[in-house]
């Protein structure tokens, strides 16, 4: 699982990468975890008993390919997006065609359909800023929902974990492509002290005060003097502290030993941002 993570840890593990909703239906015949780009997860050194099912084929094409000149600020555009298809390279598409409203999830290395599964996104921005409704394909059948449909807050969707985002109903509002590349470019700027080793990303989330009040589960760690705090070759990263980085060659475990030590040192209570698998 090494090669399918941004952290690049995990152990064995049996991969289908399907390209229809038969081969789907096929893979879903036994016990399975949905993996997505591979960014916020951890994945055990031991590896893993259930299969694991990417989204490839027709789960990775795009319907936005009208005239985005008929959108108007009254009736937005929209269109069905896989729900395999590389953020990255779909924000760059949104862009040219002059596409507002997915800039807030610039630099995120995800697919679609696991960014909205945990609602991935920065203070800029999130995932579900610009949906309209989503496919989703469970042991039960396939149905499709709005977001009011769902409990969805803070990098959650509310959609259970053996429910797969197979396409979503992208809602854009019209721009023009510099307009969209500016604040692209805004959201990416304020991003650059984080670090380029491989990691999985935020590792915890922001916690939230009684009163309503955010902090920064970064800054919390940095006050916590564990920037740079090291285990195996596994690390706290000096760049920005609510990120764990492998320097070459780190563990599951050395992950597992880092987020316990900022457990123990931080004083208030965190939720993980990770998906640790299992």
């Amino acid at each position: 699982m090494s090669r399918f993570t941004t952290l690049g840890v995990g152990g064995e593990a049996e991969v289908w990468t399907v390209a229809s909703h038969a081969q789907l239906r096929e893979a879903m015949s036994a016990p399975y975890r949905i993996l997505g780009g591979g960014s916020n997860l951890v994945v055990a050194d031991e590896g893993l008993s259930e299969r694991v099912i990417r989204l490839g084929g027709e789960f990775a094409q795009s319907e936005l390919e009208a005239d985005p000149a008929l959108g108007t600020p009254e009736q937005p555009v929209t269109g069905w997006v896989g729900g395999g298809v590389p953020l990255p390279g779909l924000l760059r598409k949104l862009q040219k065609m002059g596409l507002s409203s997915l800039e807030g999830t610039v630099g995120i290395p995800a697919q679609l359909g696991g960014a909205i599964w945990m609602n991935a996104g920065t203070r800029f921005g999130e995932a579900f800023d610009g949906l309209h409704s989503l496919e989703i394909v469970s042991p039960e059948g396939r149905l499709v929902v709005t977001p009011t449909e769902l409990p969805w807050s803070y990098r959650s969707s509310g959609i259970p974990r053996n429910h797969i985002v197979t396409r979503a109903r992208l809602k854009l509002r019209r721009s023009t492509p510099e307009a969209v590349q500016e604040r692209m470019d805004a959201a990416d700027t304020a991003r650059r002290g984080q670090p380029k080793n491989r990691t999985p990303g935020c590792a915890f989330k922001n916690p939230t005060l009684p009163g309503g009040e955010r902090l920064g589960a970064g800054k919390l760690i940095d006050e916590a003097g564990l920037k740079g705090a090291r285990i195996g070759h596994a690390m706290i990263s000096p760049e920005h502290a609510n990120f764990i980085v492998n320097l070459g060659g780190a563990s599951a475990a050395d992950v597992h030993a880092l987020l316990s030590l900022i457990r123990d040192r931080v004083g208030i209570e965190l939720e993980l941002e990770y998906e640790l698998w299992p």
